[in-house]
Parts: structure tokens; C-alpha cells; sequence
């Protein structure tokens, strides 16, 4: 279903621009000496916050908190045939466990699971 008025087509225009403004509008906070920037509920942010806009962030070379993962520039916003989608970095990341390929004293493979991305446990 494609909008076929004019009427339809600023509408959907004006709600893809809203969507786009409030992703940049969102405020993040910093550190003072961190390059991260946070949610306002992150554990990082304990002794020094510094709120700002997510477009400030990014033009200062801020990245994203790997705990909190605030909204990141990966969002993508798509209106064809009135669609719309949001993603987020949280959103994407895999957290499959897969079986440990580390060896044990006696030789057999150890029977832990991991999400590691070099597929080893804690132990190996």
C-alpha cells in the first residue's frame, strides 16, 4: 500500500521528520574524562555526569556505552510503504552460548558454555 495523495505523502513526510528529530534530540550524559556517552541510569556515571544532546556526542567523537547501549546512529528509520523501523544496537547483538573449545587436564573437551566470541569459558 503506497499513499497516493498528496495529502498522505506530507503526513508521512512529517512523521518521518519527528522520528529523526527525537532519535537527535535524546539527551546522553558523559564523564568528565570518559569517551563514552551514557544513559541517565548507567553505573558509569557515579561521580561526574554531563548531559547533551546524542548529535553533540557523536560530533565530539563520543561512542556509545557497551553497558547502558544508549541509541547508537545504527537506528534505521525507513518509510517506504508506510514502514517503520526502528534498530537498536542492543537489539542486534547475538547472545547465543555455544559449547567451550578449550581441552581439560585430561584431554577431553570441557563441557562449559560460553558467549565469548573466541568460544573458550572463563576458565580457558
Amino acid at each position: 500500500m503506497t499513499p497516493k495523495t498528496p495529502i498522505m505523502k506530507k503526513f508521512f513526510l512529517i512523521f518521518f521528520l519527528f522520528v529523526v528529530a527525537s532519535v537527535f534530540s535524546q539527551t546522553v550524559y558523559i564523564t568528565k574524562t570518559g569517551a563514552k556517552y551514557h544513559q541517565e541510569t548507567c553505573t558509569h556515571l557515579k561521580h561526574s555526569s554531563i548531559s547533551m544532546n546524542l548529535e553533540e556526542a557523536l560530533e565530539k567523537g563520543y561512542e556509545p556505552c557497551k553497558v547502558c547501549k544508549p541509541l547508537t546512529t545504527q537506528e534505521k528509520v525507513s518509510v517506504n510503504n508506510v514502514k517503520t523501523e526502528t534498530t537498536t544496537e542492543s537489539q542486534t547483538t547475538s547472545t547465543t552460548s555455544v559449547q567451550c573449545s578449550g581441552k581439560t587436564k585430561k584431554g577431553i573437551r570441557c563441557k562449559r558454555k560460553t558467549t565469548n566470541t573466541n568460544g573458550r569459558c572463563y576458565q580457558h
